[in-house]
């Protein structure tokens, strides 16, 4: 378990009621991936700036493990005082849920929201060699050799996975999916030729795009990215009905106080509204988002409903 404190300004604001010394001590922060990953560096980058408002730092505690559960179940669990908040991903707070049979907390139930951070779009590549230039060839190929095509993934269940699963129910095509244990071996299939294609995180192949070791055919969210503004989105290129994306947000254990949450999303929106901030965060591949905590609520239950269909409508099973 890595932590990291992040310092702020010396003079807290203030807030209304009894919370109104709050935030008197540090605040620690769990993140239930490990450090480096994205969900832990937009993390910290938000955070940071968060700390010089509420004039008290972060500890951020990386608590892998259970794809994201154990740490997202810890904060679940922990006092309701706001000094324990949660960053974390749309697999333990959308995903998850639907995909094993027991993961220890209701993501609905179970937390206050605070804000959505940031979209992370998944980007449809292939690679450099095949003569695949477009997300219509790779569709065409997809039904002239069912099962011949090969995409990867981080494992069954991930955003990767689930993004091409769903490409291949929305477009009726159908490739094999080959799992993978890291990202790195994966990518380097991909440049190498013996995988395909793939529905990435952006910044896990970013750089082998701009070196043009494999090939971008579309953004699989509603805009383009502003790190691959020559990518199209797959609406743009004609498929409608399909978004695939990931997300971080940021959490309470339910029932934190009210002026508590309102205090820690006031802090997250002056941060947001910060240009620095926000280029930190599009630099590393993520797209800066903000919402209300009842925004941030409807948002998880759609993204719910949405991914736990798709799970089983494919049957898809943890690894």
């Amino acid at each position: 378990m890595a932590a990291l404190a992040l310092t702020g300004a010396a003079l807290a604001a203030p807030a209304a009621g009894a919370q109104s010394a709050y935030p008197e001590r540090p605040i620690k922060v769990i993140v239930p991936f490990a450090a480096g990953s994205a969900s832990d560096i937009v993390g910290r980058i938000v955070l940071e700036a968060m700390a010089s408002d509420l004039g008290q730092r972060f500890v951020v505690e990386n608590q892998a493990g259970a794809s994201g559960n154990l740490g997202t179940g810890a904060v679940a669990r922990a006092e309701p005082d706001g000094y324990t908040i949660l960053v974390s991903a749309s697999g333990p707070l959308a995903v998850n849920q639907a995909l094993f049979p027991n993961i220890g907390y209701d993501p609905l139930a179970d937390f206050e929201p605070i804000s959505l951070i940031a979209t992370l779009p998944n980007v449809i590549v292939v690679n450099a060699g095949l003569p695949l230039n477009s997300v219509a060839d790779l569709i065409a190929a997809a039904k002239k050799d069912p099962g011949k095509l090969n995409y990867g993934s981080i494992g069954n269940g991930s955003s990767q996975h689930l993004a091409a699963a769903y490409f291949e129910q929305v477009t009726g095509t159908r490739m094999t999916h080959v799992p993978y244990r890291v990202t790195g071996q994966l990518v380097s299939d991909l440049v190498g030729g013996q995988l395909q294609v793939s529905f990435q995180l952006i910044p896990n192949v970013l750089g082998q795009i701009q070196g043009r070791q494999v090939r971008p055919l579309a953004i699989t969210a509603n805009r383009r990215s502003e790190v691959l503004p020559d990518v199209p989105t797959v609406a743009e290129v004609g498929l409608q009905g399909y978004e695939a994306y990931g997300w971080f947000a940021m959490l309470a254990p339910r029932n934190t106080p009210a002026p508590v949450v309102t205090r820690l999303h006031a802090a997250y929106m002056k941060a947001m509204a910060d240009p620095a901030v926000r280029r930190r965060i599009v630099e590393v591949g993520a797209e800066p988002a903000t919402s209300t905590p009842t925004e941030l609520r409807s948002f998880m239950q759609a993204e719910a409903r949405k991914w736990g269909d798709i799970i089983r409508t494919n049957g898809i099973k943890p690894n």
